[in-house]
């Protein structure tokens, strides 16, 4: 029986790197830290419906990406938004030239991890919090005190920070890992009892602690008896407002939200505010993937590359060709 290779992380950069080694024949064991697949494409369930507080659509430009996206297509699990775009700049709406193709999962976000995730043998609800070798193999401890292995290779797909904290048994990969500056984002969900009297469905913003809003019910397979809008916050305030309370992120994102979208806006019926600690990474890469094939340690994540949900998807092909390679 062949030894399995452990994934840490089950956002798109792991399960794509699973996916791969899967249909190469390899075994692979999944650990993740939250309930269920999906990272920042995961999908937050509420009273007002499914939200998606973390990407909020994706593109795709590599022609590896876009056969992925239309297998995603044929399992009905993505589907193209068309929002009506406007820019923000100091306080003005116009409408926005992008003309990019968007694509969302369909009904949710977390729909395209949940089709990546197949049957693979996944742990959720674990916490890795040390990777370490034992005489021939790797194993894994969580905060529970628990030891999960023997893996014959450890593919970390989890944020730059704490790709660094858990890779001491590779200090050069670690080193690496730990000098890339990964930006917090605050999320904040809305939502209103009538809908507001805006054509505006999706709008990029500057001059604001809002840096982006999406009318969510917009998206196709969302269904809601709210009219639901989702609100990033800038990179620069979400740090300068890290430790705030949720209701105050709430209250200061609502009143930045009234400011720009130019028509009268209540009081939300319903509000829920979310931090990503590790949103987006400051600067892209070219890495692809980092690896220590010597030790049998491979890293990937969408801080490898664009920091793009392709990115992640491209990040965790490379680390799974990296390994395979190595296999040979």
């Amino acid at each position: 029986m062949t030894v399995p290779i452990a994934i840490i992380g089950a956002g798109i950069a792991g399960l794509s790197a699973a996916g791969a080694l899967v249909a190469a024949g390899q075994r692979v064991h999944v650990f993740e830290k939250s309930k269920g697949p999906g990272g920042r494409m995961a999908s937050k369930r509420s009273d007002a419906g499914s939200l998606d507080l973390g990407a909020q659509y994706f593109t795709a430009r590599d022609r590896r990406f876009v056969a992925q996206l239309q297998q995603w297509q044929a399992q009905g699990c993505v589907g193209e938004w068309t929002p009506t775009l406007y820019q923000s700049r100091g306080g003005q709406l116009s409408p926005s030239p992008d003309e990019q193709t968007r694509w969302v999962g369909v009904p949710r976000m977390s729909a395209l991890t949940r089709a990546m995730i197949d049957d693979f043998p996944a742990v959720y609800s674990c916490r890795v919090t040390e990777v370490f070798r034992g005489k021939h193999y790797w194993h894994l401890l969580d905060a529970e005190g628990a030891s999960h292995g023997p893996f014959s290779h450890v593919v970390c797909a989890v944020p730059a920070p704490q790709a660094a904290a858990l890779l001491s048994a590779a200090p050069k990969l670690a080193a690496v890992a730990a000098g890339v500056k990964m930006d917090p984002t605050w999320a904040v969900a809305l939502g209103f009892d009538m809908p507001l009297d805006t054509r505006l469905q999706g709008c990029f913003v500057q001059d604001s602690p809002l840096d982006w809003l999406a009318r969510d019910r917009s998206k196709p397979g969302r269904e809601s008896d709210l009219d639901t809008w989702v609100l990033h916050a800038t990179s620069e305030w979400s740090r300068q407002h890290i430790d705030l309370s949720r209701e105050a992120v709430v209250e200061h994102l609502h009143g930045a939200f009234a400011e720009l979208i130019g028509c009268a806006v209540p009081a939300p019926s319903f509000s829920l505010a979310h931090r990503w600690l590790y949103a987006r990474p400051a600067s892209s890469h070219e890495w692809g993937a980092l690896a220590d094939a010597d030790l049998g340690l491979y890293i990937c994540g969408d801080w490898c590359l664009s920091g793009r949900v392709e990115g992640a998807w491209l990040s965790g092909q490379e680390a799974a060709r990296r390994l395979l390679e190595h296999l040979e």
